[in-house]
């Protein structure tokens, strides 16, 4: 794989807070922002401060606490959001304003030469007062490439440190990503970023595709949480670029932690199935891959859960083996006998084809009833 250079920008604490039902308070915010610190996220976006005092609370107190990383506030194209970032003491205006042919014409109702004068004209308030910018282009997916590209070139002209692709509707394939990162890349003078929504189920995949093709700053939230379908999942692409391009400077032994801290914090359950954090992970029932995984673990977990802060675990039912029986009983304190380990073993599968969830105490139970009759 390609050397990669690249940075993380993770925008759990105002994208994911937009998940509908979500609402982080000022403590909770700075819990996650103190976790993500010690990952090694680069930039921290840590709100939307214009949507009312109390997120400017929120953000100004993520400021103050002294983070390595840096602290990057949403703001519109406009000099009131540009004024509420200023007075959070941030380091980075993420100035976005719509740039496809339907925002502009369904959203704005004005004309698109009105549309860049007033990004531009922003860009300029905010580099005059002294702040790092990243101009975003809202819906950039279903923006003609050669406009995105002038106008990611005008806004550098004027100083903006970043130009940031949002695929807003989350409608790209990583082929597509790759393709028009690429272009872009030849043409922009300065960082893209990219923020890619997972309403196809992409945006992951499309991250890296984007970083393959020369994207510096890639947008995450923690367990995919965000509009919609969400975002790309912070623990999904460190784990990718760790395993894939030898990334090492992320803590990644923190990802469970900073899971389970957002689920539940959010009230968002992660799927059970979800890669990396997910309960199911590391978790093997069938009796081919226990018996493997006992001799050596890679022959059926290619991500070591240990470096993810994770921990395996071998879930007894109907595919269960002999070899996952010895091996849990053991945990527990017995010694069972060969034939005692085929009376657990055939009363587990029995009970679990009547869709019994064999827990620690239903398997004390059955030892017991076995030892009893033996």
């Amino acid at each position: 794989m390609k050397a990669l250079n690249i940075e993380i920008c993770d925008v759990t604490l105002r994208d994911g807070e937009q998940t509908p039902g979500v609402s982080f308070t000022c403590s909770e915010k700075q819990e996650i922002a103190g976790m993500l610190d010690a990952i090694g996220v680069e930039v921290i976006e840590a709100g939307f401060p214009i949507v009312s005092e109390n997120e400017r609370e929120c953000v100004k107190a993520i400021t103050r606490m002294g983070l390595d990383a840096r602290v990057c506030c949403l703001a519109r194209a406009r000099q009131e959001d540009i004024d509420a970032v200023l007075e959070c003491d941030a380091d980075i205006a993420s100035i976005f304003i719509a740039t496809s042919d339907r925002h502009i014409r369904y959203k704005y109702h004005c004309s698109r030469q009105e549309v860049t004068e007033r990004a531009l004209s922003m860009i300029d308030y905010a580099r005059d007062h002294g702040l790092e910018v990243r101009f975003a282009a809202e819906d950039a997916s279903r923006t003609d490439t050669s406009i995105l590209a002038d106008l990611y070139r005008a806004a550098a002209e004027r100083g903006a440190l970043y130009s940031s692709f949002a695929d807003t509707v989350g409608c790209m394939t990583p082929p597509e990503m790759y393709r028009v990162i690429s272009g872009l890349a030849e043409v922009v003078p300065n960082r893209i970023c990219v923020h890619c929504h997972n309403d196809l189920g992409c945006a992951t995949a499309n991250t890296i595709m984007a970083a393959e093709a020369g994207a510096f700053q890639l947008h995450t939230t923690v367990n995919g949480i965000g509009e919609r379908a969400g975002n790309a999942s912070l623990e999904e692409v460190l784990t990718i670029l760790r395993l894939k391009y030898g990334i090492d400077r992320y803590d990644l032994s923190l990802l469970n932690r900073i899971s389970e801290t957002v689920e539940r914090i959010s009230g968002l359950k992660v799927q059970k199935n979800k890669a990396i954090v997910g309960e199911n992970a590391f978790s093997h029932e069938s009796g081919i891959h226990i018996a493997a995984l006992l001799e050596d673990p890679l022959t059926y977990e290619y991500v070591p859960p240990e470096m993810v802060g994770g921990e395996r675990r071998f879930i007894l039912g109907k595919h269960t083996g002999r070899h996952a029986i010895r091996h849990v009983t053991e945990k527990l304190g017995y010694e069972l006998t060969p034939e005692e380990i085929t009376g657990v073993l055939h009363e587990v599968k029995r009970r679990s084809e009547g869709k019994c969830s064999i827990t620690p105490e239903v398997l004390l139970s059955i030892i017991g009833a076995v030892r009893r009759e033996a």
